[in-house]
């Protein structure tokens, strides 16, 4: 494992201890990740028996004088080195007891043992010696180098414990599980649903941390179908749990949308690195259960669920404490907008209906197509190819609009101030009606995207109104 340790920092850590005469380990994510071979770690935890906090002053000094962040209340202390992007996190080897109410932990100091058993996962416990005598050695008191072989998320101590005294480690082992793409012990998934109600001490802010690197994953079904059934994702997003379950009535069902949008995500998540589209890929259903109705001879209907949806995104977003700006408004345009491009598809992608959708989608037209195609979850090959076959004629007039038209950034070529100083009107209704109707000109084909035909156009159109222009505007 002395591989593992190939930076020159380790040799410099391991000469401040010695010479503090203090044990020292790397510890946690750092060794795990090294031993899976993922991409080289970038936060190294260091843990002494002793002061972490010395251990990091004599670092940064043979380090020609580092700057240490030190957080006296958390006893730890940080070293970033911003050449070699590497962070070093150091603590004082530490046991832990917990009070119910709380996650924060009541510390004293501990032995090496003490702190392995105090964390979440055996993968995670996993640690290496710094000192010169067991440099390099690898210290597994939990068999996380098994649970690593084998792809388990086990805990170091009985997992009703452990997740009883901090809650977020079932977030963690549902993530860890997602992005590793590990399986969960059957005991603690039982202990996950027995202390499920324990999320509730949690803040937001923390486990959104843990949903975001869920939904981050390469396949982030896995953690979202996880937090399902452990009855964790009821605390935090209910919307998408009311999506689960068929009812049947007359012999006629519908999907589950829970499942169906657990693929959808997954669909988006093969094809886009963009966190927000995967969420509103989370969400593109989520009007469906309040829409939900099932009208005789039709079967089950869910009409303006996209608008719904939509509307249901800002109170989500406050819930989970997400940003209420751009992000939100890239959500909630992406839910409204989801079916739209079927409905294009449907009308056999005439030039109106692209233009219309090339002017609501906007910059944000391909991640709408890609939010589109990520939809079909049909297991009928046939259908599936006739809709994606679909969907490319829709993409192909897009582009065809798109070259005539310039309607991806559209602004109209007559503003409301240009109109009422023509009409020498003061704000009000028609100066909207207006704008409006050299929009849906321009959409329509009736005219082009050109500002003299719109001219010619807003002058007919405002005479029908009655509206005659100044005299020194006349066309």
């Amino acid at each position: 494992m002395q591989k593992a340790l190939d930076h020159p920092i380790f040799r410099t850590l391991s000469e401040a201890a010695d010479h503090l005469g203090v044990e020292a380990y790397v510890i946690g994510g750092f060794v795990r990740d090294r031993l899976l071979q993922r991409k080289d770690p970038k936060d190294i935890d260091v843990v002494a028996v002793g002061s972490g906090i010395a251990l990091a002053q004599e670092v940064a000094k043979r380090l020609g004088g580092r700057k240490v962040n030190v957080f006296k209340n958390f006893g730890t202390a940080q070293i970033k080195l911003s050449k070699e992007d590497l962070e070093l996190e150091f603590v004082g080897a530490r046991k832990e007891s917990y009070q119910r109410d709380s996650r924060k932990p009541i510390v004293e100091d501990g032995s090496r043992e003490d702190d392995q058993k105090r964390r979440d996962f055996t993968i995670n416990a996993l640690a290496l010696g710094l000192n010169k005598e067991n440099y390099g050695e690898l210290l597994d008191p939990f068999g996380g180098i098994q649970d690593l072989n084998e792809g388990i998320i086990r805990t170091p101590l009985d997992p009703e414990i452990t997740f009883s005294d901090d809650p977020l480690r079932m977030m963690r082992a549902i993530r860890f599980a997602t992005q590793l793409d590990f399986s969960i012990t059957e005991e603690c998934l039982q202990a996950i649903h027995n202390q499920h109600q324990r999320l509730e001490i949690i803040s937001m802010e923390r486990i959104v941390e843990e949903l975001h690197k869920i939904m981050a994953a390469p396949k982030p079904s896995k953690g979202l179908i996880l937090l399902y059934r452990s009855g964790l994702l009821q605390h935090f997003l209910p919307e998408v749990v009311d999506l689960a379950g068929v009812e049947e009535l007359e012999g006629q069902s519908h999907k589950d949308n829970f499942y169906h949008t657990a693929i959808v995500v997954d669909n988006v998540a093969a094809r886009s690195e963009n966190l927000w589209l995967r969420y509103a890929a989370l969400f593109h259903d989520i009007g469906k259960p309040p829409t939900k109705k099932f009208v005789k001879g039709t079967g089950w209907t869910f009409h303006s669920h996209e608008f719904v949806g939509s509307k249901m995104v800002k109170k989500i977003f406050r819930r989970l404490k997400l940003p209420l700006g751009e992000p939100m408004k890239y959500v909630q345009k992406m839910v409204l907008l989801s079916s739209r491009p079927q409905a294009v598809a449907e009308e056999q992608a005439t030039d109106s209906a692209a233009r219309r959708l090339l002017f609501d989608a906007g910059e944000d037209i391909d991640e709408l197509m890609i939010l589109c195609e990520s939809d079909l979850t049909t297991r009928n090959e046939k259908k599936k190819k006739r809709y994606l076959a679909k969907y490319q004629e829709v993409r192909d007039k897009l582009i065809e609009v798109e070259e005539k038209d310039r309607l991806r950034q559209f602004q109209p070529p007559v503003d409301g101030m240009e109109i009422m100083q023509i009409f020498d009107l003061k704000p009000g209704p028609e100066i909207g009606n207006l704008k409006s109707a050299v929009k849906d000109a321009i959409l329509d084909g009736e005219i082009e995207n050109d500002r003299e035909q719109a001219l010619r156009f807003l002058y007919d159109k405002a005479r029908s109104m009655g509206l005659e222009p100044k005299q020194d505007h006349e066309h």
